[in-house]
């Protein structure tokens, strides 16, 4: 069996259900906040008042320390990890530019930006509906004991 054979088959057998499947851990990865954040901002939606496609400006580009100052509450460990991931998955490219000191930047893949579009609606819902979330968790803790 050709190599493309075997990958047309193995695209076929994928079943996030099951233990074992690679796309589990893509999965996993891809839920992550610091990942859907990350594409949402190197996707164009990183104005803190932006909520919707509608607002979203092109993708672009960002530089590490952008990135960092955008990301409240991101460590440098865990953004640093979560970008090489994104690179390794072929998410998002990294530019090192040798000026003093090196520039490095991020910039969406195709397969990043694709991935994009659907996190810009997950961060769209979790911004729309936060209220009615507090209310509800408000609610259900008053009546539990």
């Amino acid at each position: 069996m050709k190599a493309d054979q075997k990958r047309a088959q193995a695209k076929v057998e994928y079943n996030a259900f099951l233990a074992g499947c690679p796309s589990r851990q893509l999965l996993d990865r891809i839920s992550n906040k610091w990942v859907v954040l990350i594409l949402c901002a190197l996707g164009g939606d990183n104005s803190p008042g932006q909520s919707g496609a509608a607002h979203a400006h092109a993708p672009q580009a960002m530089r590490y320390s952008e990135i960092a100052r955008l990301l409240a509450g991101v460590s440098q460990k865990m953004l640093t990890q979560t970008l090489r991931s994104l690179e390794r998955d072929g998410l998002l490219t990294r530019t090192v530019t040798p000026t003093v000191p090196v520039t490095v930047s991020y910039e969406l893949t195709d397969l990043g930006l694709s991935l994009h579009h659907m996190t810009r609606g997950l961060r769209h819902w979790a911004q729309t509906h936060m209220t009615e979330v507090l209310a509800n968790r408000e609610n259900h803790d008053a009546r539990t004991p």
